[in-house]
């Protein structure tokens, strides 16, 4: 039998919170099976007075979630408002009560909401939420917490469950602090890089007790194809439009979903064609790929957020000469159809632990808007809008190539030898970045859209400067926060050679 959840009354700042969290519950697979939500927007028309309504609906929940923003509602005659009203039901009747408050701080809120908050917090733990993405997160770890405490979840969702034999100790405290200074810095997230590893952990909703998550052995690992093998990019480029071999392009790449994202885009960025723009009275000149970069990312950011990790298999991506193909296991949530991808829609993550950091490290946009945006981009860039399937266990994403110039891509690849180009598109797009003057640290993550300093920038940046392309403009220090990187002048010569052909910068 279904346990109802009551959701806070109407509050015109939070509807779209309000009706986020009642598709999330309905759609995800699990969540389903235990629970229905109660929104006061879907009843029909009556003639009862809308305070019973709520507080009787209160008493016949067996959750109530309150979400409290910055407005306090409508009062009473007794100075009181619907929704402190329900929150004192509940807790008189004993439910278990799930608060949420929107913002990192009580500046700019309703002197009685900010009463509340803090009576909230005197009697339980409050969960703080900047967005819906953050808000779905942390409903998705409460939720999962009173299904294990009351006995009717007896396994974890994957991405919240313990990784067997992970401990503490296999996480990186660099990425784990890379990724809080970016998610404060772009998100305003309210934890900072000064966060001890265990709390942020905690924050994040990463822990199984004291163990650290699937989620988080894929976000933070040294190694985490240590504990999940599976959880691998495969890369191969096709010269032709089939499936051949043998495979001319062929990279398994490793790490965290950080940099497995990082180093496909490389892949893919590195091998299909551009065109070099020159711009009037400018230094530089436009350079347009013939597939959008952001469509790009946004197909592989999909495809390892959203992949089964349960699964054998891996994420493939696949470049024809016609077309990119990016696979990953899994199946759309049965609310979800391919139609529904092409219109706006709700966000049902399979992987909810996993997608929030995502948004938080900007890899991710808003919840839902990714195919809508990969569509838009490719529209706008003149190329075939993408399509996409369900094959069998895996759903597939297919960016097409422009067309006109599919022959002759098969020609030009079979005759490049890519043994002599061994320079990856992030590595030129560095390289280029420094060509007018030298960059810093900061600028060339800007120049590749990152926001973390990853592990395939740091070796990128090193390979350049191994092979003296590039050089530090203070060699002495190397860790110093003034550094910059300037090209060198075998570092000119070899960018002044290279043709348009897969990819330069």
């Amino acid at each position: 039998m279904s346990e109802r959840i009551f959701l806070s009354s109407v509050q015109k700042e939070l509807a779209a919170e309000r009706r986020a969290i009642r598709d999330f519950v309905r759609g995800d697979p699990l969540f389903r099976r235990f629970f229905d939500v109660f929104l006061f927007e879907d009843l029909p028309a009556s003639d009862r007075r809308a305070d019973d309504v709520y507080l009787d609906e209160v008493g016949s929940c067996a959750l109530y979630v309150g979400l409290f923003g910055q407005e306090y509602g409508n009062e009473d005659s007794d100075g009181v408002s619907p929704i402190e009203r329900e929150f004192d039901q509940a807790t008189a009747l004993g439910k278990t009560r799930l608060i949420f408050v929107k913002g990192t701080d009580d500046a700019g809120r309703h002197p009685k909401m900010a009463n509340l908050v803090r009576k909230a917090g005197g009697q339980l733990i409050r969960r703080r939420f900047n967005d819906i993405s953050d808000l779905n997160a942390g409903l998705y770890a409460s939720l999962v917490e009173h299904l294990e405490r009351t006995g009717r979840l007896r396994t974890k969702p994957f991405d919240a469950a313990a990784c067997p034999d992970a401990t503490l100790a296999d996480l990186s405290r660099e990425r784990v602090v890379e990724f809080l200074a970016a998610a404060k810095a772009e998100r305003g997230y309210a934890i900072g890089p000064r966060t001890s590893t265990p709390k942020a952990l905690a924050h994040l909703n990463l822990l199984d007790g004291d163990k650290p998550s699937h989620a988080a052995v894929l976000l933070f690992a040294k190694k985490p194809q240590r504990f999940l093998i599976a959880s691998e990019v495969k890369c191969m480029h096709f010269h032709g439009t089939e499936v051949e071999k043998p495979i001319p392009s062929y990279h398994i790449y490793k790490g965290t979903v950080f940099e497995l994202i990082d180093q496909a885009v490389d892949f893919v960025m590195a091998k299909i064609d551009l065109a070099v723009i020159p711009q009037d009275n400018a230094i530089t000149s436009q350079v347009k790929y013939e597939l959008p970069y952001k469509a790009v990312r946004e197909a592989i950011v999909n495809a390892v957020t959203h992949r089964d990790y349960t699964s054998n298999a891996s994420v493939q991506v696949m470049l024809f000469a016609d077309r990119l193909e990016v696979w990953n296991p899994g199946e759309l949530p049965p609310t979800l159809t391919i139609a529904l991808l092409l219109v706006p829609h709700a966000s049902i993550p399979h992987n909810p632990l996993i997608a929030e950091p995502m948004f938080l490290a900007t890899y991710a946009e808003k919840a839902g808007s990714g195919i809508l945006d990969m569509i838009r981009l490719c529209r706008t860039a003149g190329v075939r809008a993408p399509e996409f399937r369900q094959d069998g266990g895996q759903f597939v994403q297919i960016l097409w190539r422009p067309a006109s110039a599919a022959s002759e891509r098969v020609e030009a690849h079979e005759a490049h030898d890519e043994a002599h180009d061994p320079i990856s598109w992030s590595e030129r797009r560095i390289m280029a970045a420094c060509l007018a003057a030298p960059r810093s640290t900061v600028e060339l993550l800007a120049t590749l859209g990152y926001t973390m300093r990853t592990g395939n920038f740091k070796r990128g940046l090193k390979k350049l400067l191994a092979l003296h392309l590039l050089e530090m403009s203070m060699p002495d220090s190397p860790r110093s926060k003034n550094q910059m990187y300037r090209l060198t002048d075998k570092g000119r010569a070899w960018l002044a050679t290279q043709s348009t052909m897969g990819g330069q910068p």
